[in-house]
């Protein structure tokens, strides 16, 4: 059985845009609650981890941004953008967020987990360079992936974002490198406006971006067509040495800001498919990163079908409902979306 770490902390349940904002403290504790629960939370390793610091978030974000940010400290209450607001603690809760990534890789690279959830508060897709957005401060992944290349000399990231919403943060902090190759799948047009079929890289970066925008309404059948036909055999042919995952949970049938339709058994699906390429790819070395997710159903099971298929125990059985995974074949429906992303996709990769 894999050795799957949590990370989980209170200070991520501390950050708190407001009582109507959509990125409220029950989106994390709802999943919390279930890991209190000993038959669940049995199977884990929680290791103790560290905030990044000033160096590693300048790593991605300029020092005007992590000034802009830091100065919300103990503020009870401050505006980074319309829709991204912080709380005394925020500050405090995305330095720990981003720092929770690095160590889950460093863990994996030194062979001390197999593979890891991050389970955490403030997201950070959106988080640009220079600017807070779209509900984050900054940008956990990209701040890691980048730490990853520079102190542990990874020279190929795959990061696969499933949120509901671009991240066009990702998308823009490894746009002229092949160092990290970023595939998004997300509702289009939507928020944040980014991610057309067309922009895939510029420069030496060139073929190491992939979107796929889609309409609206797809489901799992559709999400797995996506997994198999592009992102798994592109990765296949990159041969990354890790995988960083962006999971939004936002693509949930019923989330309210969204209009997909994934299941609990989708979610599963989706991380079997990139677990397994892991194992084949990289030594198992994929490390899973909350982004967004508003129905509380859907958090919770959602959380749960990623975590069985991390830790290879069914922990979502005392759930509403029990994945089925062998329903889950690549659909022969036709979804035009992704055939325009891959015939985008042949001019850089083999498919």
């Amino acid at each position: 059985m894999p050795n799957t770490a949590i990370y989980r902390h209170p200070l991520f349940l501390s950050h708190d845009p407001g009582p109507e904002h959509p990125e409220s403290p029950r989106r994390l504790r709802v999943i919390y609650d279930e890991l209190d629960r000993n038959e669940i939370g049995s199977h884990f390793t929680y290791p103790e981890f560290a905030p990044a610091i000033r160096e590693d978030l300048e790593r991605v974000h300029s020092p005007e941004l992590v000034k802009r940010v830091a100065a919300t400290a103990n503020q009870k209450h401050a505006y980074l953008d319309p829709d991204t607001q912080t709380s005394a603690d925020s500050y405090k809760a995305a330095c720990l967020a981003a720092g929770s990534l690095m160590d889950g890789i460093r863990r994996m690279h030194e062979g001390d987990i197999d593979n890891a959830f991050c389970l955490v508060r403030p997201p950070g897709h959106h988080a640009e360079h220079d600017r807070s957005m779209g509900f984050c401060l900054f940008n956990n992944v990209a701040i890691a992936a980048r730490w990853a290349i520079d102190q542990l000399g990874y020279k190929k990231i795959l990061i696969y974002d499933w949120d509901l919403h671009h991240g066009n943060g990702t998308q823009h902090s490894f746009y002229d490198t092949r160092e990290v190759l970023y595939c998004s799948s997300h509702q289009y047009p939507y928020y944040p406006g980014s991610g057309s079929v067309g922009q895939t890289g510029n420069g030496p970066g060139e073929g190491f971006t992939i979107n796929v925008p889609l309409p609206g309404g797809q489901g799992d059948m559709e999400f797995a067509r996506i997994v198999n036909e592009l992102v798994a055999p592109v990765a296949r042919e990159y041969e990354p040495e890790l995988i960083l995952i962006s999971c939004g949970f936002d693509i949930y049938n019923g989330d309210p800001l969204g209009a997909m339709q994934v299941s609990a058994d989708g979610f599963a699906y989706l991380t079997r498919t990139m677990r397994t390429l892991a194992e084949t790819l990289c030594g198992g070395k994929i490390l899973v990163t909350l982004e967004g997710g508003y129905n509380l159903t859907g958090m919770r099971d959602g959380a749960l079908a990623v975590l069985s298929e991390l830790c290879g125990v069914n922990i979502f059985k005392n759930s509403a409902s029990l994945p089925n995974y062998d329903e889950f074949t690549t659909s022969s429906d036709p979804c035009s979306p992704l055939d325009q992303a891959m015939a985008m996709q042949k001019n850089y990769w083999n498919l």
